[in-house]
């Protein structure tokens, strides 16, 4: 992806227009190429499991995800600022030599988060010959087998989360139904010990440390 083959000497207003365009596409990249879609997943389908229905809120699981992706991809945004935006805004390179910059660090990230099986798989379905080493390697099969492999890992992880609490379910959904207190649902009753056994061991921390490994 050489984005100074494709625009090649803008005039500066033009590049400018360039510039909003990809701030504009920021959201998006943030969704698609870094690991705010794991951790939203997780985060997620943690609070699923809990059975607390909407605690934490939405807007608290995003301000988490967001400020731990934040902190995932410290290294390459520190790359991106010192290679793309800081010689971007001293005018020593132009906008798509810093898009270039900005790319390589985030190729990087998603080619180590990449499962080969998922990159072969769109080479295949592109047509494409297979890539001799990772500077080749295209931009939408890359984008694409990186969330494939996201979601995989996403729900994966979420699996292993859910057996403990479900174990929980089952436990209590049995001792109720021998006491005979049928009518009484099983999730009002094993919501308090899912939080307390939750809280006893650190959850919260045990999560977020967790998921900040799963990308080493």
């Amino acid at each position: 992806m050489n984005w100074n083959n494709i625009l090649p000497n803008l005039e500066p207003s033009l590049q400018i227009v360039v510039l909003m365009v990809l701030l504009s596409m920021l959201p998006m990249v943030i969704v698609t190429m870094t690991p705010f879609l794991r951790i939203t997943i997780i985060l997620s389908l943690l609070r699923t499991s809990l059975g607390t229905q909407q605690v934490p809120p939405n807007m608290v699981v995003i301000g988490m995800s967001i400020i731990l992706t934040g902190y995932v991809m410290g290294p390459a945004l520190t790359e991106i600022n010192n290679k793309a935006l800081i010689p971007l805004s001293n005018q020593r390179i132009t906008v798509p030599q810093a898009a270039v910059e900005a790319y390589k660090p985030l190729r990087r990230f998603m080619l180590k988060q990449t499962e080969i099986k998922d990159l072969a798989f769109f080479y295949r379905l592109s047509n494409s010959p297979n890539p001799k080493s990772p500077e080749e390697v295209g931009f939408r099969q890359l984008i694409a087998s990186f969330l494939l492999s996201e979601l995989r890992t996403s729900f994966q992880i979420g699996f292993l989360i859910f057996i403990p609490f479900l174990v929980i379910d089952l436990i209590i959904a049995n001792i109720l139904l021998a006491l005979g207190m049928i009518m009484l649902s099983p999730t009002i009753v094993s919501l308090p010990f899912k939080l307390l056994i939750f809280v006893a061991v650190d959850g919260w921390s045990l999560i977020i440390k967790g998921l900040v490994q799963s990308f080493n």
